[in-house]
């Protein structure tokens, strides 16, 4: 059962139905006139304790009919598909009932000769029910959502949250390493300093395979980046097969452009070639 697909005029016909529901409960006969010879008689009747429910004709063909008339109604319009009984559409069914019970509490109301609360109030109650449930498919204002559709959340970056992951560009902890370094317990192998940037034009060292190759594009510069979803690596010297994989949520360290393919490197040091680019998000 989908709820989202229920609209504002079903909200009125459950308010309506539990409002039936509760007058149910409540008196059904005013204190009558009990001067005559009725007086003794009147006397002894406790008319504010009499409700729906001492008499099963009243209750089932006002109060209940209306009810399970709203509930038939909602099932109806939740179903993903509509179900019919008897070659007609099971909402019908259930308008059939909302309007019987309004037929009916509007005689039960001109036959009492002193109506109490339960009376006047299911009587208000069960015409708000079947108007609710004929004017819901025809009135735009009802027929708008009763429950609006879910805001899309933002999506936190790749690697975002406690533990962001190899070479997470926020990270404070990581501000003092260079690139390709996540514990910062390993020292490079040229004696480059933590955090230095790696140089592009090749003249400097750097971590293994961070330095732009020479046929690289003249403003490149390494960059962290991240896939939206698993994607290969392959080697640099045209292998078919991949020897890696990058896995969404975790940075990798883009050090040579390469037409549309981007040179990257991995947490422990390989690099390899990343032919799908598309779709990743620079850190």
């Amino acid at each position: 059962m989908n709820i989202r697909s229920l609209t504002r005029g079903d909200g009125v016909v459950i308010g309506a139905a539990v409002l039936l529901f509760i007058a149910s409960f409540l008196s059904t006969s005013g204190s009558p006139d009990c001067s005559g010879p009725l007086a003794k008689y009147c006397e002894a009747q406790d008319y504010g304790s009499i409700n729906a429910w001492d008499s099963v004709s009243g209750l089932m063909s006002m109060y209940l009919a209306g009810v399970i008339g709203a509930a038939i109604i909602i099932v109806s319009r939740a179903l993903p598909q509509p179900r019919k009984v008897a070659g007609l559409d099971l909402g019908q069914f259930g308008v059939a009932f909302t309007v019987f019970a309004a037929w009916t509490a509007f005689w039960a109301l001109i036959d009492s000769n002193s109506a109490g609360p339960g009376l006047i109030i299911g009587l208000i109650a069960a015409l708000i029910l079947a108007g609710g449930a004929i004017a819901s498919p025809l009135l735009p204002p009802l027929k708008v959502a009763l429950i609006g559709a879910p805001k899309p959340q933002a999506a936190a970056p790749y690697g975002a949250g406690p533990n962001p992951g190899y070479g997470y560009p926020g990270a404070q902890q990581q501000a003092s390493q260079g690139y390709g370094y996540p514990g910062g317990q390993q020292q490079p192998q040229d004696g480059r300093p933590h955090g230095q940037q790696v140089p592009v034009d090749g003249t400097a060292g750097g971590p293994a395979g961070a330095t732009a190759a020479a046929g690289a594009p003249a403003d490149f510069a390494p960059f962290w980046f991240a896939v939206p979803v698993a994607r290969p690596l392959y080697g640099e010297d045209g292998a078919p097969a991949p020897i890696a994989e990058l896995a969404p949520g975790t940075w990798y360290l883009a050090v040579e452009q390469r037409g549309q393919a981007l040179i990257a490197q991995t947490q422990d040091g390989r690099r390899g070639v990343l032919q799908d680019t598309t779709g990743i998000q620079r850190g």
